[in-house]
This record gives structure tokens, sequence and C-alpha cells, in this order.
């Protein structure tokens, strides 16, 4: 504790204080200013953690904890290791270039909605950063309410549908975590707190890692908390949501939830889900590994089968997540090392993506890649640019996404030969599909949809043009990040032997 703002006090409170100056802004003008200006603070104070890690002499600036709720054993306990800086970046990197990519679109009651993206992102920081079992349940929620609202109020024609299954879906996920999250905590040792308080039980992390729970107990509470992370990445069959939710909700919230919100499920197997429950069965890990190489495949092949733009990005995005979720659960260093590379990676390309998606449906009104054609004569800019943006989504070399696929597969070849040949097959679909809709949307010839197309405005361009740098730096030069995360792989891998 400490009387001065530490670094997740600024995380916390600079998004929520956007929120409300957002709430009250009289102009959509305001609204935007203060959101894109609050958001390059935020990414200002993120970047400048980088600075301060691994470093004893700061660890007071990278942690808060305060007593919450005292007889319960709750505390606000919040931080920053390499894996929180690592997706606090990425939430503090996307949510201005979001920003700066949708500048020209328009929201009715624009106040409105930049206050609820603000307060998504000061729920997903608490998410990345919490260290209380409840301090993280409260913020996955926070994260969580006001997607529901932006995509309710801002979507499209099917909009009450696809939001009313997401809220199904990810209320049943959280309400089966609390469970196991109450039962998790009856079973942790008493706290005793500084001024001789003591409760019966404690909500820490380092409480629910030491937890007394036999490996039946831990079985069944593996598979609690593990729904819920499953429908948030999603992995199949937890995935019949998200094609819906990110087709009719507002593309600006399609990238929040496709670039940022699914690492949560991510983040929560690796911080809570797989240290808590150490001793969990092999056959439960192998069904998982199973799942998620389903999810590949599968999510790919549909993927090659969709006219509609939005929904290929969507199954592509699922197919990521699932490649990403078997290399965890194959519980090899290189594996994890890879996952945590790609969690970031794969956050800037699908962004990258949704970006350019929300572009062309703005500039030409159409979503079916069928009634596209030509956008390279009239968009050569957006054209070059989106090249290289799909080219890193299915991981060619020298782009970022190549380092952390090649560690991923290493470890899951590692883990099962097998598992690894079916994965890949979900890499050489994602070629065929990607590059099939590159070929019928921006080649051939124009057509009555494309030919009064221009080519991407100044801060459309700016966006584009920083995420094509990072992806070339990343994919180059990825040792920076791998030495951000390695101390969090080693930590979770000490905990599952």
């Amino acid at each position: 504790m400490g009387n001065y703002f530490t670094f997740p006090d600024l995380l916390i409170w600079l998004p929520l204080l956007a929120a409300v100056f957002c709430f009250i802004a009289k102009t959509e003008k305001n609204a935007k200013t203060t959101a894109m200006l609050f958001s390059l603070v935020i990414l200002a104070v993120s970047v400048s953690t980088l600075f301060f890690a691994n470093d004893t002499k700061y660890i007071n600036y990278n942690y808060v904890n305060y007593v919450w709720l005292k007889y319960l054993g709750a505390n606000y306990f919040i931080g920053l290791d390499g894996l929180g800086r690592l997706l606090t970046l990425l939430s503090a990197l996307g949510f201005p270039l979001i920003f700066l990519a949708t500048s020209k679109s328009n929201f009715k009651n624009p106040a409105k909605f930049y206050g609820l993206m603000m307060l998504t992102q000061a729920g997903l920081m608490g998410v990345f950063m919490a260290f209380d079992a409840l301090t993280f349940y409260f913020f996955w929620e926070l994260a969580l309410i006001p997607v529901y609202f932006l995509s309710s109020q801002w979507g499209g024609e099917k909009r009450i549908q696809a939001t009313f299954k997401f809220f199904v879906y990810t209320f049943a996920g959280s309400l089966l975590m609390l469970i196991g999250i109450i039962y998790v905590y009856l079973h942790t040792d008493a706290r005793v707190f500084g001024d001789g308080t003591i409760s019966a039980h404690s909500f820490s992390l380092s409480s629910f890692y030491s937890a007394s729970l036999s490996p039946d107990e831990q079985n069944g509470l593996f598979v609690l908390f593990f729904l819920a992370f499953a429908i948030k990445m999603p992995i199949f069959p937890f995935h019949t949501w998200q094609p819906e939710a990110y087709d009719q909700s507002p593309t600006a919230v399609t990238m929040v939830l496709s670039g940022i919100m699914v690492k949560m499920g991510l983040f929560g197997v690796i911080r809570w889900l797989i240290p808590i429950f150490p001793a969990v069965s092999p056959e439960l890990k192998n069904g998982v590994i199973f799942l998620s190489v389903i999810s590949i495949v599968y999510a790919s092949c549909v993927a090659m089968m969709q006219d509609n733009i939005k929904r290929l990005v969507a199954y592509s995005s699922i197919a990521h997540i699932g490649l990403m979720c078997a290399a965890i659960f194959a519980m090899d260093q290189i594996s994890i090392q890879g996952v945590m590379l790609q969690m970031f990676n794969h956050g800037i390309n699908i962004i990258g993506m949704w970006i350019v998606v929300d572009i062309i449906e703005r500039k030409t009104g159409a979503k079916k890649i069928s009634q596209l054609s030509g956008l390279a004569a009239s968009a050569p800019v957006l054209t070059i640019l989106f090249l290289i943006i799909a080219f890193a989504n299915i991981a060619l070399p020298l782009t970022n996404a190549f380092t952390g696929e090649f560690l991923m597969f290493s470890g899951l070849y590692n883990y099962n030969k097998w598992m690894a040949a079916i994965a890949g097959i979900g890499i050489i679909i994602s070629a065929v599909y990607t590059l099939n809709m590159v070929q019928k949307v921006f080649y051939g010839s124009v057509n009555a949809v494309t030919k009064e197309v221009n080519d991407v405005s100044l801060n459309e361009k700016m966006a584009l043009i920083i995420i094509v740098c990072l992806i070339f730096f990343i994919g180059i030069y990825p040792q920076p990040l791998i030495d951000l995360t390695k101390d969090a792989v080693n930590n979770l891998l000490l905990r599952i032997k």
C-alpha cells in the first residue's frame, strides 16, 4: 500500500475517469476527443510500465493491495507481472487504434457509446491485473456488462437475438465460475490481517493456489472454471454465440471482442485454471486439447465456406484461439511461450483485419464477398496494407504471427505429433480462405458496388500503418515480448510439476 498512484491505479482509474467525462460530453466531437486523448494517456502509462519490469526497486509501483471485505478475506489486489503487462499493453494499444480507425463512424448518442467503451477498457485492465479471486470476478463482469449494452443498442438488425445469445452464454459461464470460486474459497486457510482481524478463508490468488483440494475435487472444479473460460475464448462447441455477435455488433465493439476480450479466457486458463488445479486428470487435459484441435479444423472449414466477410474473420479467429488453447494444455515450455507471444500478435492482427472489414462495409455497404470485386484499382493503399495483415494472419515468415505459431506447433508436436499434424491442417485451410477472399474482394474487374470507392482516409491509413509496423517489428525481433513473459511461463510450469 502507499499514498501515491501506482501503475495499476492509473490503468484502472484513467479509463473510469474517461468514461465519466464521455458520459457528460455535450457533443459527439467532445466524446470522441475525450476517449481518444484518455486512451493515448493510458497507452503512455502502459508503455512506461515496461521500463519498471523485473526490477525489485520499483515493486511498490507495480502492485496495489488494499483491504476490501476484511471479514471475508477479500482484498482489492491488482498488479503487473509479465503476463499482466503484456495484456494490459494490448488493451492500451488496441483502444486508440480502434478509435483512430473508426473516427469517421457516427453513433447515435455518442457520449454513451464512448463512455461504455472506456468502461469496458477499465474492466479488461482489472481482469488482467487481478490477484484476488473476488476482484477478478468483479472486473470480469465489469468488462462484459458494457459490451452487452454496446451490442444491443448500436448493433445490426438482428442485434437483439445475437446479444441475448451472447448474454446467456457468458452469464451461464460466469455463474459456473462463481460457484467454483466460492467452493475453492471455502477450502482455503484462515487469513490474519495487520490489525489482528482473522477471516476464516481468503480470496487471494496465493491462497487459491494452496487450497486443500483432493484430485476428484480438482477435476470437478476444473470443469466449472474451464466452461467459463471456454465460452469466453471461445472454442468448439461453446462458440456458437460468437459469429452472430461479431456480425451484429458495431465493428468497433467487434474489434474489442475479437482482439482483446477473447484473451480473458486464455488469461484465465493461464493465471487461474491450471495453477489452481495442478492435479487434474490427464484425461481432462487431453479432452481440452481434442476440443481445441476440433475447433481449429471445424472453424477453418466453416470460414472457407463463408460469403459474409465478417463471419469469415470471426471463424478465422476461433481457429487461432483453438490453437492457443491446445498449446497451453500441451504443458510444454516452448508452446506456452508461443501462446504468450501469440496472444499479443493475434490481438494486433485481428484488429487490423476488422479495420479493413469496417472500411469496406462503410464504403460499399456490402458484407458479402460475392458482391465485391476490383477494390485494388480504386483503393491501392488499402490493398497493400491489407495484404500484409492477411499474410500475418496466415503466419507468413517475417510477420509477427510466424514466431508464435512456430513455437506453439513445436510444443504441440512434442506433446503429440498427430494432434500437431491435424492442427496444421487448419493453417493450410486458413491460407486458402484468406487468399481466396483477397483475390475475390480486391482483384478482378471493378463492379457497380466498388467503382466509386475511394482509398483510405488519413486516420484509417495511420491505424493500419501502425499495425503493419508492429507486424514487421515483432516478426523480425520478437525477443522483447519473450523476455517480458518468460518468468510467467516458468512460474506456471513450476506450479504444474
